[in-house]
């Protein structure tokens, strides 16, 4: 029988925390897109359909971090951040040069939300994969 120290315990939890806040993070993202794929995006060119693909990836995702087993954690947790990451990309390029012919502002219903939530989760799910690589 193995026992765990009290250091391990709270590694542990502290990588669970990670997870619940990682997920939670994902699916704030996936929840921003439907919600504004259902006020009008969809009938965007392009946007609207990865708007769409952005909420079923963000559900997926979210359910990866919290179910993966502790051996494939950093990779769900890698596979988490880069999505966040390439979003919040995808933001930062409608809102400058445009993306699709789409150009967005500032001042477009959820942005500010939007941007803090992807670098939330970029950084969340950044720091999960280090600790999650690092413990294996």
């Amino acid at each position: 029988m193995t026992t765990t120290t009290p250091l391990q315990q709270r590694s542990t939890a502290g990588l669970w925390a990670l997870r619940l806040l990682g997920a939670a993070l994902l699916l704030a993202i996936a929840g921003i897109h439907f919600y504004l794929w259902r006020q009008g995006y969809r009938d965007i060119d392009v946007i609207g359909s990865a708007f769409l693909l952005q909420s079923v990836i963000g559900v997926g995702g979210a359910l990866l971090v919290l179910i993966a087993p502790r051996r494939l954690l950093p990779i769900a947790a890698v596979l988490g951040a880069l999505f966040a990451l390439g979003s919040l990309g995808a933001l930062i390029l409608a809102t400058t040069v445009g993306l699709f012919g789409f150009v967005e502002s500032t001042k477009a219903d959820l942005w500010w939300q939007t941007l803090w939530v992807e670098i939330a989760a970029t950084v969340v799910l950044g720091v999960l994969t280090a600790l999650s690589a690092r413990r294996r």
